[in-house]
């Protein structure tokens, strides 16, 4: 069995988690490949090392010395070399990176080194291999991943190998090293996780796993223990924080179980996620996986006599969208209206123009814009099953002050998405977490 594991950033801030993460790899035998992150914050006021490593580059792109930062970086890894009794040659490889830093060493380069680092240190832990990114991390020339040669790379490389890889960077066409977007370890991860046909891909990062509703809102939420990817992605979608979106693509592809756990509690089985679930023996469970939302969405509303029977209205609308650049999120509609669904950040410098030109192609009866919308979801797989959900969250909602505003469901009816104020965005999510989440 095989299990390839990635540690965050608050797993690898300081010597005593390292301690954990090792004991957590050290009890079972399948967790052979580790990708890890930059060291992260140890406290609440304290930094994390691909920030300052960021810093670090502000400086030096605008001639002010850096040296007071980059010390904070090398002796965070100094500090955590020597409490955990390693011999790992640092000194000579930073003095190599400050001598690049002076004659100028790239972005991405620079902010690599804070996973390149961790991941030297934890190699030398455990004794496993070290494994550089750059060599089976490939990048195409337009900055996508090459998945073929970066899958045929690793399986090459890493064989019957135990070894710990730095996340987060690969190899550019030329010899560039380039960094994914923020939050690219669990991209790697993931990556390595279908190059190699792994069992298991287990993320640990500072929380048990996923919970119902977002625990600044909700008090207490439940743990959800198992979920699809399917929830998963609308969930993420909706506003909860859960993962990279693209962390769960190589893995999903390859249908291989993701499981997140948490370095701080690792009897904890946290939540598994899995392209199909049998839901035949767990009658118990809740119909609802979980209820995210978020806030910040305009709503354009056109009205016309006739619109619904006017063949190519819709597109004509959706191409002025596409023109501008910005991408409609719902359409729900009516017999002669429609409404189209927008992030208010994506039209904030377009939307006179935007209703201009809707104006001269469509020549709507009457055109409207609301702002201040949330949008909240109810995502759950067995909501199929259950007559009449919608008719009660409306109720629901209703009886509790919250107006709805836009209501929409997907064709396979795994979520249902209402639009509401956003001074009713808080209570909508508690109404619905209180009135099903715990409904079997």
């Amino acid at each position: 069995m095989l299990k390839v594991a990635k540690f965050g950033g608050s797993s690898m801030a300081d010597a005593a988690q390292i301690r954990k993460v090792c004991a957590i790899i050290r009890a079972d035998e399948a967790r052979k490949i580790i990708v890890v992150s930059a060291a992260g914050k140890r406290s609440k006021d304290d930094h994390k090392i691909t920030d300052l490593l960021y810093l670090c580059y502000a400086h030096i792109k605008y001639g002010v010395s850096c040296m007071d930062v980059f010390e904070q970086v090398k002796q965070r890894y100094l500090d955590i070399r020597d409490e955990l009794g390693l011999d790992t040659p640092l000194e000579a490889e930073f003095d190599a990176l400050w001598e690049r830093m002076q004659h100028g060493i790239g972005e991405d380069e620079l902010v690599s080194r804070g996973e390149y680092f961790s991941a030297r240190l934890l190699a030398d832990a455990l004794g496993y291999d070290f494994i550089d990114a750059k060599l089976w991390l490939t990048f195409a020339l337009g900055g996508s991943i090459d998945e073929e040669a970066s899958y045929s790379a690793l399986r090459r490389i890493a064989a019957s190998r135990r070894a710990v890889i730095p996340g987060f960077y690969g190899i550019a066409p030329g010899g560039r090293i380039l960094t994914l977007t923020r939050g690219g370890s669990d991209v790697t991860g993931a990556l390595a996780a279908a190059a190699l046909d792994a069992d298991v891909y287990e993320n640990w990062t500072d929380v048990s796993g996923i919970l119902m509703a977002d625990p600044r809102i909700v008090e207490n939420p439940e743990h959800i223990d198992r979920l699809t990817y399917s929830e998963l992605r609308e969930l993420s979608y909706i506003g909860a924080q859960v993962l990279h979106e693209r962390a769960v693509f190589p893995v999903r592809e390859k249908n291989i179980p993701l499981n997140i756990r948490n370095t701080n509690e690792p009897d904890h089985p946290g939540t598994m996620i899995m392209r199909d679930i049998d839901d035949s023996a767990e009658q118990n469970r809740s119909f609802i996986t979980g209820i995210a939302g978020r806030k910040g969405y305009t709503v354009i509303t056109l009205s016309k006599t006739g619109m619904s029977s006017t063949p190519g209205v819709l597109r004509r609308i959706l191409e002025i969208f596409e023109k501008a650049n910005v991408n409609v999120e719902y359409v729900p509609s009516g017999i002669d209206s429609l409404s189209l669904v927008v992030s208010s950040a994506s039209v904030a410098d377009c939307l006179y123009s935007l209703l201009g030109e809707l104006e001269r192609s469509i020549k709507p009866d009457h055109i409207k814009t609301e702002s201040d919308l949330a949008v909240v979801a109810a995502v759950g797989r067995r909501m199929a099953f259950r007559p009449g959900i919608s008719g009660k969250i409306f109720a629901a909602l209703g009886e509790n002050g919250v107006n709805i505003r836009m209501i929409t469901q997907g064709p396979e009816e795994l979520n249902i998405i209402v639009g509401v104020e956003e001074k009713d965005f808080e209570q909508a999510i508690r109404v619905l977490y209180s009135s099903f989440a715990t409904i079997r």
